[in-house]
């Protein structure tokens, strides 16, 4: 996550329905954030100041924490549009091939009432633009199996088996 201007390597795009797609910011904790992360898995509620707090620290990362919102285009004014997909990439830097970089894309949702839009492919597109953008040599994600066939409509193909520990 960065700060709350894009920069003009991710600046705000427009979906075929105007949903315009845009970095995540601090104000978007009261544009339903949080309770639409909470449709993907389970996510308390936080305070404003926790956000805030948390928001800032994913924003020291930079570029290598990119997480993208699309904003629901039938309110009016901007700061009563509600957040309705999102989906984050993570760059992480490698020894491996000369200081490679690898984009992991993570929490890819959209709202249950704003689905079949082609929201979520817009959203997975652009963070693998700017992973591309940013010098990655792969991007990877973990889905589940009813998943696959999405992710291979997004360009993904399945390689390697995920492992998890869980705390």
């Amino acid at each position: 996550m960065a700060s709350t201007s894009p920069e003009p390597s991710t600046a705000a795009s427009e979906t075929d329905d105007s949903v315009q797609i845009r970095r995540l910011e601090v104000t978007d904790h009261e544009r339903g954030f949080v309770a639409l992360l909470s449709q993907l898995s389970a996510c308390p509620d936080l305070t404003a100041s926790e956000f805030a707090a948390c928001f800032a620290d994913l924003a020291a990362l930079g570029d290598d924490h990119v997480i993208l919102v699309a904003e629901d285009p039938s309110a009016a004014a901007a700061p009563e549009r509600r957040i309705i997909a999102t989906g984050c990439l993570f760059v992480e830097r490698k020894f491996l091939r000369g200081g490679g970089k690898v984009g992991h894309v993570e929490d890819i949702v959209v709202d249950a009432a704003a689905r079949g839009r082609g929201l979520g492919l817009s959203v997975v597109r652009r963070l693998v633009e700017i992973a591309k953008e940013a010098g990655c040599y792969k991007v990877i994600l973990d889905c589940t199996p009813e998943l696959r066939a999405y992710y291979a409509k997004c360009g993904f193909v399945e390689k390697g088996v995920q492992m998890a520990i869980y705390f």
